[in-house]
């Protein structure tokens, strides 16, 4: 396929979908990585698409809303009882005794609620998920320490992350704040970095996120759907979105209570 060809397909793809990958494109046309990154470049230079990481937005698209980073307590506001019905789940997948990871995020700090009654020991590295287990003697709690990011109380960067290589949890929960395709996004690079290292190192992982997440994407990719054990979200997620991601992973939805 010649240059003009190639560009013509990857904006076709692009306007149809909202967003492509480098991955699906190198996929689809047997290109290197290096000439589609090239590609994508000079497209979004001609103002034919919008340059994001790993991949392009179409700028047209009305599938796929990028926003502001919305702070800890703007969240907090939001689908809070599907939050509660997420956490309540989750928590039941916890033994006595276990070490487990819990990254930042609203639906986390509900997770985090649910838990102390139990005796496990948690490694976090959000401020608010400290702060609400540190009140519980039965818990074995350490905290990361590194740069913190105020907008959602994360602690991130180099220390967060050479802290975390060296761990190993029986089971990993995670936030996002979208998912689409197969992947698993979010607004900050370094949260994401972060997030990826604790994956990585769990012998069981777990995504939860509500309904709104889904078909939704965020700056910066973290993580692959395929790679992640369980996705657990609540009782308004559409049944053609539980289907699509099923067929990905093990999608567990929270029933309202």
């Amino acid at each position: 396929m010649i240059k003009k060809e190639r560009l013509q397909w990857i904006l076709e793809e692009v306007n149809t979908k909202g967003i492509i990958t480098v991955t699906d494109i190198i996929k689809k046309l047997n290109v290197s990585d290096m000439t589609v990154r090239r590609d994508l470049d000079e497209l979004d230079k001609d103002g034919l698409l919008i340059r994001i990481h790993g991949g392009a937005q179409s700028i047209n698209s009305p599938k796929v809303k990028i926003k502001y980073e919305k702070s800890n307590t703007e969240k907090q506001e939001l689908q809070i009882k599907e939050k509660r019905a997420i956490a309540k789940l989750s928590s039941s997948f916890i033994q006595e005794g276990e070490t487990i990871f819990i990254g930042p995020g609203t639906t986390l700090e509900h997770f985090a609620n649910e838990l102390v009654s139990k005796n496990i020991r948690v490694i976090t590295n959000s401020l608010p998920v400290f702060n609400i287990l540190n009140k519980h003697k039965n818990i074995d709690l350490i905290l990361t320490g590194g740069e913190y990011r105020d907008i959602t109380g994360a602690f991130v960067g180099s220390l967060t992350a050479n802290y975390l290589q060296n761990l190993k949890f029986s089971k990993a929960f995670v936030s996002a704040n979208g998912i689409f395709g197969n992947s698993i996004a979010t607004y900050s690079e370094n949260e994401g970095k972060i997030q990826h290292i604790a994956l990585d190192n769990a012998i069981e992982t777990f995504l939860l996120i509500d309904h709104k997440k889904f078909d939704k994407y965020d700056f910066y990719d973290f993580y692959s759907i395929s790679n992640i054990n369980h996705i657990i979200t609540d009782f308004a997620v559409a049944n053609e979105n539980k289907d699509k991601f099923s067929r990905l992973t093990d999608v567990i939805v929270a029933q309202e209570y």
